[in-house]
C-alpha cells in the first residue's frame, strides 16, 4: 500500500515522462517526521546522476517543528538509492541531448519513502497546447453526452 505525500503534477505538462525508476531517498530523522505529516514539495526539483550516484536537487522537505535548531536544511541535495544496473541505464538515457531526471511522486511504501524518477524530454509549446486542446475537446464530448442522456 502507498501512501502519496507529494506529486509534482508541472512535470507531466511540461515534459514528456518516458521510463519511471522507484528509488529509496537518503533521509536525516527529523526530515521523515515532516514526511508524515505532508510537508513537502517536488515543483523545482531535478535529479542528476553524478559519478556512481543519483543526487536529488530542489525538493524541498519543510523542517520539523520539534526538531528545534538541528533541523537540515530543507532544500539539500538527498541522495538517491538505487541499484548499479539502475544507475547505469539513467546515465546512458541522460547523456543524450535534451533528457533529464525528473521527480514525478514521493510516497511511503511499506514505511519507507521512495521517490519515483522519470526519464523526461521537454515539451514544446505546440505540444502543450495540442494538448490543451485535446482536453477541452474531451470534456465538451463528455458535456454532451451528459446532455443527451
Amino acid at each position: 500500500m502507498t501512501n502519496i505525500i507529494a506529486q509534482n503534477k508541472k512535470a507531466g505538462y511540461e515534459y514528456i515522462l518516458l521510463d519511471r525508476f522507484e528509488a529509496g531517498i537518503e533521509l536525516k530523522g527529523a526530515e521523515v517526521k515532516s514526511l508524515r505529516n505532508k510537508k513537502a514539495s517536488l515543483s523545482e526539483s531535478f535529479a542528476r546522476v553524478e559519478g556512481s550516484a543519483v543526487y536529488l536537487y530542489g525538493a524541498h522537505i519543510s523542517p520539523y517543528k520539534q526538531s528545534g535548531p538541528f533541523a537540515p536544511d530543507p532544500t539539500r541535495v538527498r541522495k538517491l538509492l538505487l541499484h548499479k544496473s539502475e544507475i547505469e541505464k539513467l546515465k546512458n538515457l541522460t547523456t543524450q541531448k535534451g533528457y533529464t531526471l525528473m521527480p514525478t511522486k514521493l510516497y511511503f511504501k511499506r514505511g519507507f519513502v521512495k521517490v519515483e524518477i522519470a526519464v523526461a524530454k521537454g515539451k514544446k509549446i505546440f505540444d502543450k497546447r495540442e494538448k490543451l486542446r485535446q482536453r477541452t475537446v474531451d470534456i465538451e464530448i463528455k458535456r454532451s453526452f451528459k446532455m443527451s442522456s
